[in-house]
């Protein structure tokens, strides 16, 4: 039986100067919807809440695995979570792209940045 890599998972803890993109739930889950599709993976599901402050957190559930956000405007940051797995295609490079899509998106400086091989 062949070793199987699932793919990876990347972490990703940013600071963002706009604070509007950390408090408009819609227009993160509308952007990351185009996002999606133009990298040719499937939604399945899509949760999302607002907070009182502001901030919001969206899980977003795909056929290939998950994007989820948190945001915390009063701190000016943002948690992203990317995770793309498939046992016939390495999804690695889509998982670059998508984090670096999403940090252009933020205009976000980077704080922190795991990769996990799994």
């Amino acid at each position: 039986m062949p070793n199987y890599n699932p793919g990876l998972h990347k972490l990703l803890t940013l600071q963002v100067a706009a604070n509007e993109l950390l408090t408009s739930t819609q227009k993160f889950i509308d952007f990351a919807k185009q996002t999606i599709q133009n990298f040719n993976l499937e939604i399945v599901g899509i949760s999302h809440h607002t907070f009182d402050q502001g901030g919001y957190t969206v899980a977003i559930c795909l056929k290939e695995s998950h994007i989820c956000i948190h945001t915390w405007p009063e701190f000016k940051q943002l948690t992203l979570d990317i995770y793309l797995c498939n046992y016939l295609n390495d999804n690695s490079q889509k998982v670059e792209d998508l984090g670096a899509v999403f940090k252009d998106f933020f205009k976000a400086e980077v704080l922190n940045e795991t990769n996990v091989r799994r």
